[in-house]
């Protein structure tokens, strides 16, 4: 196989093969995050097209981030059960198809059902939970960075691919936008079958930082056995404070970032004028300053308290929400908050994976985080549906930006509810 020729290619040369799995993860999770944020582009051109109401194409877009969210704790168990590539492979072919098919739709439920659910449910199999099993089997050292990484994949390949397709879909059409979006998820899947490999063990390596080699986990668990363990954890963390502090505050992370900005940005500013490819260069902007902003996060999240960066994330992201529904939408303007909000765009990332670890512990921390990342979703699926509905019946965008910033600053407080980093006791049993 390829993957066993780079790996003897790179150890004569003393490198590591997890740098290659952590590279070819980094751009899939670009590329799939390129597919979540397309659906901002094509709310007002299906609008035009179709004659639908912007609520109800809104409605499609919060489920689908719904699933997006939902699908984290089983895409980590299907993950273990069945192989990281086997798993990312199916979720890419699962994204083409939708996408593919999606140039046929003619009515609402089709918009539903492809992207709402199937897109969904492709994207959910490779949202962060598969950054965070990545950075965990292949790396013990350098940790920290490679989820930092990851996390900023995400983020940042939802607003740098806008301009993109923006422009491509002003000038030939959505469809034409779309198909470049399924060349480069083809792409991605060639490079997951050809390098992606489930475990160091399969290569005859430890884990990066190690010096034993750690064997491949034997599947004595059935597959209704492995899926019924996110659940069982639910079960548990739902009876600890701290869990629904996390998850409340994630929820609102999410409705104050892919819901409404990501999703409605360039609507907003179309309604004050700016052309969809300006306004998706100034998203581009944000993701530019939202990957220096994530990995900084990671590096401050290894030293200091990190309710305390919570509280000033949540709460400048808060301000400038704020600042952006009284400014104007000069060029001057919009430069301000490009720079503060993008900074705060997913830096709330590590904080929070680090703080499920500190109250719940590493073993169990993953699934937790995916449900709390749940949280996350189903708030960017409430900012989906709801800024389209303040859209439709008030001709305006601001209240639900206002609000947005008001929830952020209630969640900068509820952060400091949770107790000192290193006081708190296992909250969990074994499953």
């Amino acid at each position: 196989m390829i993957s066993n020729s780079v790996a003897r290619w790179m150890e004569a040369r003393n490198l590591h093969y997890g740098w290659i799995v952590a590279a070819t993860t980094f751009l899939t999770m670009l590329a799939t995050a390129g597919a979540m944020g397309s659906a901002g582009v094509m709310i007002q051109p299906l609008h035009q097209e179709f004659g639908w109401d912007i609520a109800d194409i809104s409605a499609a877009m919060a489920v689908r981030l719904v699933l997006f969210g939902l699908l984290g704790p089983f895409a980590a168990a299907f993950m273990n059960h069945f192989g990281i590539r086997q798993v990312v492979t199916t979720a890419l072919g699962l994204i083409m198809a939708g996408i593919v098919a999606s140039f046929f739709m003619r009515e609402v439920w089709q918009l539903l059902l492809l992207w709402g659910v199937v897109i969904g449910a492709g994207t959910g199999m490779t949202a962060l939970v598969l950054g965070a099993t990545v950075a965990t089997r292949w790396f013990s050292k350098r940790r920290g960075l490679v989820v930092g990484l990851m996390t900023a994949s995400s983020a940042t390949g939802q607003l740098v691919f806008l301009p993109i397709l923006a422009s491509l879909t002003e000038a030939y059409g959505w469809r034409t936008a779309m198909t470049l979006a399924v060349a480069i998820i083809a792409s991605a899947m060639v490079l997951v079958a050809l390098l992606m490999r489930d475990h160091p063990a399969d290569l005859g390596l430890p884990a990066y930082g190690d010096t034993s080699i750690t064997p491949v986990p034997k599947r004595e668990q059935s597959l209704l056995k492995t899926l019924a363990l996110p659940i069982v954890t639910l079960k548990q963390v739902s009876r600890v404070p701290a869990f629904w502090v996390l998850f409340g505050t994630f929820f609102i992370c999410g409705l104050s970032t892919n819901g409404l900005i990501q999703t409605h940005w360039i609507s907003i500013c179309g309604d004050f004028g700016m052309a969809a490819v300006t306004a998706a260069g100034t998203l581009a902007v944000i993701g530019i300053f939202d990957f220096f902003g994530t990995v900084l996060a990671g590096w401050l999240s290894d030293r200091f308290d990190n309710r305390f960066l919570l509280f000033w994330f949540y709460g400048l992201r808060g301000l400038s929400l704020i600042y952006l529904s009284f400014s104007g939408f000069t060029f001057a303007e919009l430069a301000i908050f490009a720079v503060f909000y993008g900074l705060d765009w997913v830096a709330t990332v590590p904080p929070t994976v680090k703080l499920a670890a500190d109250n719940f512990g590493r073993e169990k921390a993953g699934v937790v985080f995916g449900w709390i990342f749940t949280g996350h979703q189903l708030g960017a699926a409430t900012a989906a549906y709801g800024a389209g509905a303040f859209r439709s019946d008030f001709s305006t965008y601001l209240p639900a930006l206002q609000l947005a910033g008001a929830m952020c600053i209630i969640a900068a407080v509820a952060v400091l509810l949770l107790q000192r980093p290193g006081t708190q006791r296992p909250a969990l049993q074994p499953a």
